[in-house]
C-alpha cells in the first residue's frame, strides 16, 4: 500500500484527520481526551509557525503525523531542525510509515541547508530507538536535559508588585 507524506497547512482537508490522530496520541502518553482543545491548540502551533505538520496518508486515511520546529543554531550560523512529535496509528505500526515520516523531515532539513536533525524519546521506548539509529541517529553525550516547569498555582516572588 503507498504511502504519501502530505504537509499540513491549516486548510488541508486532512487537518482534522491529524487533530484527531494528535488527541489520540496524547491519550496514548497518559492525557486526557479533549478533541476540540486539541484541535485548538494544533491550529494555533501551526497558525503561528511554531511547528510544522506532515501527515502520512494511506487510502485517503491519516495513519501517523510527525511535528518539527526549526530553530537557529546560532554558533554554526544555521538552523537545527527538531522534531517534536512522530505517532503512528497503533494498528499501522511496523508498516514503514514512522521511517517515511522521519525520511521526509531528513531530506527537507538537508534541502533547507539544516545543521541537523534532532529528536528525542523515553529511554525505554527500544522500537523507536531502534528505528532511530537505523536511520543514523546517535545518543548525544554530554549534554544533560534541563527542565524548569511552572505551576501556574503559584506566582512567581519577582511578580509580585
Amino acid at each position: 500500500m503507498t504511502t504519501t507524506i502530505v504537509p499540513i497547512a491549516l486548510a488541508h482537508p486532512a487537518f482534522d484527520q491529524v487533530a484527531a490522530l494528535f488527541d489520540d496520541y496524547r491519550v496514548h502518553y497518559g492525557q486526557p481526551s479533549t478533541p476540540q482543545i486539541t484541535r485548538s491548540w494544533l491550529h494555533d502551533q501551526i497558525a503561528q509557525q511554531r511547528i510544522s505538520v506532515a501527515a502520512a496518508v494511506r487510502a485517503d486515511r491519516v495513519r501517523g503525523f510527525i511535528t518539527v520546529t526549526v530553530t537557529p543554531a546560532s554558533l554554526m550560523l544555521g538552523t537545527s531542525w527538531s522534531i517534536r512529535d512522530l505517532y503512528v496509528a497503533p494498528r499501522h505500526r511496523r508498516s514503514g510509515i514512522a521511517n517515511a515520516l522521519l525520511q521526509h523531515v531528513i531530506r527537507n532539513a538537508r534541502a533547507a541547508g539544516a545543521h541537523r536533525v534532532s529528536l528525542q524519546t523515553e529511554t525505554d521506548n527500544i522500537a523507536a530507538l531502534t528505528l532511530y539509529t537505523e536511520i543514523g541517529f546517535q545518543p548525544v553525550t554530554g549534554l544533560e536535559l534541563l527542565n524548569l516547569t511552572f505551576d501556574p498555582a503559584r506566582q512567581d516572588p519577582g511578580d509580585a508588585a
